[in-house]
């Protein structure tokens, strides 16, 4: 399909403007860096496919694809996980029960370590989507119903089922981050992603410091850097364009670097009065493909 320059420009500024966020949002439900940049992928396909004009609201059209997208995906990760299944570990998983509706079906993925994603892949694919949208991204429940194909009602049942779960399974109570982290968290990560070193430096703290450690034989010391120009010009050095950042699930200030689907820094963010007053990270340098 052709698109006018002024849709083609449109298209270019939503890619920027909310690509890494639908990055994040589809790890969030999905646990796999991989798969979330190719749901990212496939939205923006959509759009680009569709009369951006006649939208209301671009980011929300997003949201909505891309959910239903990852909903898609958590719905067919039963017959991915059988494939993956040992006898000796069969005996110890939830057993699925054909009749019940899909959206319903508790899935599992042996192959994600962190704790928290480990209690996410507890919750049935509803759940997980509910959750996700509405406590970590703030997505309103009318605009989750029409992701999960279910009412706004079903949803807010859906979302307080899977707090109640994470409640029971997480050894300390589960805190999603409030809307001003969330929204520097954000911001921070597009700005990365965009290589866009004015904003990043807006979101520093004038008295903003760094510090970033490595993990090797022969590691040098911890590098320290100070003040928003150095501390954003040594970011932009390592994080700048090829890396895809996502946060830990559910909203941990915490964010993981990932190179071609591979991680390979750890991110901790200190937020205080909308701005970045900390960042420490620490890097496996032989992780990254450069």
């Amino acid at each position: 399909m052709t698109h006018s320059g002024s849709a083609d420009g449109q298209i270019a500024a939503a890619w920027r403007d909310h690509r890494a966020y639908l990055v994040n949002l589809a790890y969030q439900m999905l646990g796999d860096v991989g798969e979330a940049e190719d749901i990212a992928q496939e939205a923006f396909l959509r759009l680009s496919r569709t009369d951006v004009a006649e939208i209301d609201e671009v980011r929300g059209w997003l949201t909505v694809v891309a959910g239903r997208l990852c909903l898609d995906q958590l719905k067919s990760a039963r017959v991915r996980f059988e494939t993956k299944m040992t006898p000796d570990r069969e005996s110890s998983l939830v057993e699925f029960d054909l009749d019940r509706d899909p959206a319903d079906r508790v899935t599992l993925d042996d192959e994600v370590s962190n704790a928290l994603l480990e209690v996410l892949r507890t919750l049935s694919p509803g759940e997980r989507v509910a959750f996700v949208l509405h406590d970590v991204f703030a997505v309103p429940f009318n605009e989750i119903a029409e992701t999960v194909g279910r009412p706004a009602g079903t949803c807010r049942q859906l979302a307080r089922r899977a707090r109640t779960k994470f409640a029971a399974a997480a050894p300390t109570p589960v805190e999603v981050a409030g809307t001003e982290h969330r929204r520097v968290t954000e911001a921070f990560v597009t700005a990365c992603a965009n290589g866009d070193l004015r904003t990043l430096t807006s979101l520093l703290d004038s008295a903003v410091w760094g510090v970033g450690t490595v993990l090797a034989d022969l590691a040098p010391p911890p590098q320290i850097s100070h003040g928003p120009d150095e501390v954003a010009v040594n970011l932009m050095r390592y994080l700048g364009g090829r890396a895809t950042l996502v946060s830990k699930p559910p909203g941990d200030p915490v964010l993981l670097a990932f190179d071609r689907g591979r991680l390979f820094a750890v991110i901790v963010l200190t937020i205080q009065d909308g701005l970045v007053m900390k960042i420490e990270a620490t890097a496996d340098p032989a992780a990254r493909q450069f």
